[in-house]
């Protein structure tokens, strides 16, 4: 316990000392059972007599704050802890645009037997001895610009590792200057938001679609809007008049997981350079896809400017890194860096500088095989089930890329999902990704944190939760 003696406040050594132990007890840093120094150990501490640290003790035992244990010593009383706290007034309120944002998600609760909950992907895959291994060469090189304040931009190294990556991948021809770093997907968004929008503009979204940027766009005062797919994707021409924005997955759409077309693509191009619109392009996980070479980016089929694109490692690496990237025309750089430095200045350095390495030294590419093995054997047992013994759920979406498969039905599944539940099964509703109440039903089963032997077991008991 830290006891400082502030002999300017005003009041007595007495008096300060029972007003600092009060409050730490109050305030949980000294918690119940918890033994305090002896008086005399105290007072030569702070240079005072042991009688006003004995005259302390004795009120703030006689307030029920302390209890003495006679040959033991004094110590917090039970029930102590937090008392008047609950009493105090809570005058704070935060913008009505809060009250709209659910609490988030709890994924780290204990696991389900039978886990086909959607985004989370089996950490079990990841080379977690190689990445110790460059995590630690990083650390010991003992690089300033790992372990200080580096560039909001992120670390030069992975810049450049990212730029070649989704060139590779991806066809997405950039350098690493047109890189930046942020902490996930999410944050991408954010600055993007913050850099290009104002309260009030419109951004239009896939219905159904990814929840947490509607969310995100909602907090900030943007308003979003619901724009229903077809089976060629984002219906371009009921994107509505004075649309600032639009945020799409066009490789591979989430939920529903098909591609969007060609023709749609181009389409949506078209339409951002009429209407002076930006296009958000999440590219979340295109490295899980099955059957051949997905069809181009929006970002490498935009002859105007217009596209951003953005990509995360939270699905093809650990969720835990918090890694992602933006990139975009020179035109949004300057103030795209500047937002990341006022959010957070820059993301861990460390990790950046392992993933550069992880990247550039092959480790990378040979888990990302590795794990496209793991999950096509999942995405192909599950597919072939629900058409098979299991075609009675439902009809599922055909999608040959990504971590999950959605499956339409004719009834509502609210009660699938709570009855589920109850027999250790996880999944999702379609229903909590949608905007409008009209929007397809079904469920999304996720095979990222189910294994290959347990798929057809967890059908079964989802089989007889919808019996229910």
């Amino acid at each position: 316990m830290d006891v400082q003696i502030d002999t300017e406040a005003g009041r007595g050594r007495r008096d300060e000392i029972y007003r600092q132990i009060r409050a730490a007890v109050l305030d949980g840093r000294l918690r119940a059972g918890e033994a305090l120094p002896p008086s005399r150990e105290l007072a030569q501490r702070l240079a005072v007599s042991r009688n006003t640290v004995s005259a302390a003790y004795d009120r703030l035992t006689a307030e029920g704050f302390l209890v003495t244990r006679v040959g033991a010593g004094t110590f917090v009383r039970a029930g102590a802890t937090g008392a008047e706290a609950e009493g105090k007034p809570d005058p704070l309120r935060p913008l009505a645009e809060w009250d709209e944002v659910p609490a988030p998600p709890v994924l780290s609760h204990a696991r389900p037997r039978y886990d086909f909950r959607v985004g989370i992907p089996d950490v079990s895959l990841f080379p977690f001895g190689t990445w110790r291994r460059l995590s630690a060469g990083e650390l010991r090189g003992s690089d300033p610009d790992i372990l200080g304040y580096g560039n909001p931009a992120g670390h030069s190294g992975l810049r450049a590792a990212i730029a070649r990556h989704i060139g590779v991948s991806r066809d997405v021809r950039v350098t690493g200057e047109d890189v930046v770093v942020t902490n996930g997907a999410q944050q991408a968004l954010d600055l993007l938001t913050r850099v290009l929008l104002r309260p009030g503009d419109r951004v239009a979204l896939e219905d159904p679609g990814y929840p947490p940027p509607r969310r995100l766009l909602g907090a900030l005062g943007v308003h979003p809007v619901a724009v229903r797919l077809d089976e060629e994707g984002l219906v371009v021409s009921e994107i509505p008049d004075g649309t600032r924005a639009v945020y799409v997955t066009p490789s591979h759409q989430f939920p529903l997981g098909m591609s969007m077309s060609l023709s749609r693509r181009l389409e949506l191009i078209e339409w951002a350079r009429r209407h002076d619109a930006v296009i958000v392009e999440d590219d979340y996980d295109t490295e899980f896809r099955y059957t051949g070479r997905p069809l181009e980016p929006l970002h490498s089929l935009d002859e105007s400017g217009r596209v951003v694109y953005i990509g995360s490692f939270s699905k093809v690496l650990l969720p835990a890194l918090r890694l992602g990237f933006v990139v975009a025309p020179r035109s949004l750089r300057a103030a795209l860096v500047k937002a990341k430095h006022l959010s957070d200045w820059q993301t861990n350095g460390p990790v950046q500088a392992t993933l550069a390495r992880f990247i550039e030294d092959g480790s990378f590419a040979k888990h990302v095989r590795r794990a496209r093995r793991e999950y096509r054997a999942r995405h192909d047992r599950l597919a072939e089930a629900l058409v098979g013994e299991f075609a009675d759920l439902g009809t599922p979406v055909p999608a040959q890329a990504g971590l999950h498969v959605s499956v339409l039905t004719e009834r509502p599944t609210g009660n699938l999902v709570r009855a589920a539940r109850e027999l250790d099964v996880a999944l999702f509703s379609l229903g909590g990704f949608g905007m409008r109440r009209e929007g397809p039903r079904g469920f999304v089963l996720g095979y990222g944190a189910v294994q290959l032997a347990d798929i057809e077991p967890g059908l079964r008991r989802l089989r007889a939760a919808s019996s229910k």
